[in-house]
Formats: C-alpha cells, structure tokens, sequence
C-alpha cells in the first residue's frame, strides 16, 4: 500500500498535461450482449471533459446510448527495465517505468453545435500545433456532420513510476545502464527520472514528485 500511495499522482494538472499530451486514448463501453468494447481513439482533454470526434454511426455510439458509463485511459511506457540491471538470474527483477491515467466517467454525444467546434478546434490544436487550417465554426457543415463523443470523469486516476520509488543510489545506477542500452527512448526517460548530466557526471537535479 506505500508503494502504491508513491506511485499515484497527485497533481491534476500533471494529469491534464499528461494526456493531452498522448496521442491515442481508449474509450471502454458495455456492447449490448454486456461484454466491454475498447476502441483506440484520438481525444483531447478541455474543459474539465475528454472530448473525441466520431463517425455519426456506429457500435460505441449504439452502446453509449444505452449505457453512458464507460471507461477512459492512455497510457506510455517509458522504459523496461530487464532484470539483469539488478540480479544476473532473478527473472522478477524485470520492471517498466511507465505513467497511466485511468478515467471512470460518463459518455454523451455533444448535439450543441457552439461546443462541438470547440471540441473540434481543441482536437485541431492538439494534433497540428503547427497550424495551416482553417478555424472551424458551428455554422460549417463538418460541424453537424460529425459526432463527438463526451466524457465527463467521475474519478481520475493517475499512476507513474519514473524512479521516485527507489533510492537516489539506485536510481542513478538504473539511469547509467538505460543511457547504456541506448534505446529510442533512454534519454527522456533519464530526464523524466530527475537526473542531469553535469562536469561531474550524472546528478539528481530535482525528485520526481507529482
């Protein structure tokens, strides 16, 4: 239960930073024979609600219809860990540094126009920051011909395990032989964990504590 309570994450706004900063969510509804449907979907989180753009017809809009509550999280694995960084032959010793957020909520499909070009522009922001479109606006035809799903949470729950749950010793050691195995993915995943790279080598420079 310790490592549990050091493994949530306590600031909202590290969650809301988190997944809009994810590509793909999974929304999870119950199909009409009770069984649960998960479907991998572009969202973005404003305005205190996931927001997801849809075809007008469909299984999970059949399904929210029926039932509104439904289940909502993305996840990133940032780095596993193999086991022989801490033990030559105990293969429990394998990990993942990871963050997750996992949303209980409510599903409804958006009718009024105004908010659908805000859930439609949010989604445009997320996706092409860069730009070179267009503004949508409510009176556009792609506006009423697109559904938009909304999820408002009833709970939200964060998890990260980036190395606040090791001691700095370790932590440092573990970080020396992910920058070692040199993945794609090595060097954030070393920064995310707190630690620089100084004259004097690599450094703890702040705990990562959300």
């Amino acid at each position: 239960m310790q490592l549990l309570g050091r493994l949530e994450i306590k600031s909202k706004e590290k969650i809301i930073e988190f997944l809009n900063q994810q590509e793909t969510g999974r929304v999870c509804s119950i199909d009409k024979d009770g069984f649960p449907q998960i479907i991998p979907m572009n969202f973005v989180y404003a305005n205190d609600a996931i927001y997801m753009h849809s075809h007008p017809r469909g299984e999970k809009l059949e399904n929210i219809s029926k039932n509104p509550k439904v289940g909502f999280e993305a996840d990133q694995s940032l780095e596993f860990l193999p086991s022989y960084f801490t033990s030559p032959t105990d293969a429990s010793q394998a990990d993942t540094l990871y963050i997750s957020v996992v949303i209980k909520g409510r599903a409804s499909l958006v009718s009024e126009p105004k908010e659908k070009a805000m859930a439609l522009n949010e989604l445009m922001k997320k996706y092409q920051p860069e730009g070179g479109y267009e503004k949508l606006t409510m009176h556009m035809p792609v506006v009423e011909e697109v559904a938009i799903i909304k999820v408002i949470p009833v709970t939200i729950r964060g998890k990260y395990k980036i190395g606040q749950h090791m001691d700095k010793k370790t932590r440092l050691g573990i970080a020396k032989k992910i920058l070692e195995r040199n993945t794609p993915t090595a060097k954030n995943t070393v920064k995310m964990m707190g630690i620089t790279m100084s004259k004097n080598g690599m450094e703890i420079s702040e705990e990562p504590s959300w």
